[in-house]
């Protein structure tokens, strides 16, 4: 089992709009970095835990736990030309650009960036790295237990 950090933004898909779902689950549409891409068609699995970060708001922080329900497969994102992540050069027959399905495990206390920063066991944790923008990032698995327990008070 692997452990992930997931940006996604309020304003398009927030922890409670996935909860209001039916099986309380979204696809993870509309990556568009390679890194990000590949972190979920070549190493996500099934049951990985993943920390459901809101991100380009304010405050940005942690707002629950969630887990992949669905492996990788084709974002139709991509095909869709009237959608701000159509990519021209994808094809049905070799796309470039896939999603997983996440499903929230619990919504918890939020924990803003700034309360994450200042925590010395996280200080190299990658999300918090200068630079960092990807939208999915690994999580250490002391990370993982640190935010679950110290953080969050929830059992990891």
């Amino acid at each position: 089992m692997r452990y992930w950090l997931m940006k996604t933004e309020p304003s398009v898909v927030g922890i409670d709009d996935v909860l209001a779902m039916p099986g309380k689950a979204v696809a993870w549409w509309g990556v568009r970095n390679y890194q990000a891409r590949n972190f979920m068609r070549d190493q996500m699995s099934v049951g990985d835990k993943i920390l459901f970060y809101h991100s380009n708001c304010t405050p940005p922080g942690i707002a629950g736990l969630a887990e992949v329900s669905k492996r990788a497969y084709p974002d139709e994102t991509q095909y869709d030309p009237k959608s701000h992540y159509f990519d021209p050069k994808a094809s049905r027959e070799e796309p470039r650009w896939v999603n997983v399905d996440v499903r929230i495990t619990k919504k918890t206390r939020f924990i803003p960036l700034d309360e994450l920063r200042s925590q010395p066991e996280l200080a190299q944790m990658r999300t918090l790295a200068r630079g960092n923008r990807l939208s999915i990032t690994p999580v250490d698995p002391a990370e993982w237990r640190f935010i679950c327990e110290k953080l969050m008070g929830a059992t990891p």
